[in-house]
């Protein structure tokens, strides 16, 4: 059957009965197969729709099964698989399997797996398996597990895993694993691990286990094991610091090994121990510093070092050694 522009079909030789069977060329519904080099007037297709290019914007048509690109496929909603030899995107929203050697996209959601040559990218979420030779991205939130060969970025929340080669961002909060080769950031908080070859950040809270090759920062509060090659520092700490020379919070509590410099800000307050050469509390000193030099503008422990300060004893605020002080 021949249907020609004034049909509700566009032109179209349709092998079909009851709309089920093979169609070559720009039919609206078919189900079965449907070849056509490029979509216009599609609306629906169960089974396999394979074009040579991609669909004219805006992109309507629903394919229910394979939708396959030699070398470019798209719709506006695939359910199944989308595969190209270039790419495979949807204006909406791909469920089921993405995969194209360059690339594969939607404009809103990718829902399942997705693998793409050089990039993986969803205008919203990404709710499954993500994997981009070079990158993933996602406008908005990923629930499930990204991973680039360069880096991989949301747009807010995460909850999954993401990995990249140079770096990882979100812009939201991080609930479970960021692993960046250079760095690893998130906008709001992090609950799990955030892992950076350089240095790893938080915008919020921090609630697991921080590790920058070079350094470690959080702008609320660090709850749990946070280690930096060179510093470590946030408002808020609770928990264990392990740094490479420098650390330092406003309010602590817990156990620091800075074997640099440690320091209390003005009017903060220290609990626990802290080994460093240099112990500079600038606030309330509640627990044990061992250094070579200890201050603490008010003291309520004991300092262990060559030369020690306590700021609230009236008399032999210097000592040599050892100095103590109970409230």
């Amino acid at each position: 059957m021949f249907t020609g522009p004034d049909d509700v079909s566009a032109q179209a030789i349709d092998l079909t009965v009851g709309d089920s069977g093979i169609s070559f060329g720009d039919s609206r519904r078919v189900n079965g197969l449907r070849f056509n080099f490029r979509d216009r007037k599609l609306r629906e297709v169960n089974g396999v729709n394979a074009t040579i290019w991609s669909p004219y914007e805006p992109a309507r048509g629903r394919i229910n099964g394979v939708a396959l690109g030699l070398p470019i496929t798209g719709g506006r909603r695939i359910v199944g698989l989308a595969t190209g030899i270039l790419g495979a995107g949807a204006d909406d929203e791909i469920v089921g399997v993405a995969f194209g050697l360059l690339g594969a996209g939607a404009g809103n959601r990718l829902v399942g797996l997705s693998i793409g040559g050089l990039g993986i990218g969803a205008g919203a979420d990404v709710r499954g398996i993500a994997l981009g030779g070079l990158g993933v991205g996602a406008g908005n939130d990923v629930t499930g597990i990204m991973v680039g060969g360069l880096g991989v970025g949301a747009g807010n929340d995460v909850t999954g895993i993401m990995a990249g080669g140079l770096g990882i961002g979100s812009g939201g909060d991080l609930k479970g694993i960021g692993i960046g080769g250079i760095g690893a950031g998130a906008g709001g908080d992090v609950t799990g691990i955030m892992i950076g070859g350089v240095g790893v950040g938080a915008g919020g809270d921090v609630t697991g286990i921080m590790i920058g090759g070079i350094g470690v920062g959080a702008g609320g509060t660090v709850t749990g094991l946070a280690i930096g090659g060179v510093g470590v520092g946030a408002p808020v700490i609770r928990g264990l610091v392990l740094s490479g020379l420098v650390a330092g919070a406003e309010d602590m509590t817990g156990a620091v090994v800075a074997p640099a410099y440690f320091r209390i800000t003005d009017g903060g307050r220290f609990k626990g121990v802290s080994l460093s050469a240099f112990n500079h509390i600038k606030g309330e000193q509640n627990g044990i510093t061992i250094g070579l030099l200890n201050y603490a503008w008010h003291l309520n422990g004991v300092q262990l070092g060559l030369l020690n300060f306590a700021g609230n004893k009236r008399n032999l605020r210097w000592l040599p050694f050892i100095n103590w002080h109970f409230d």
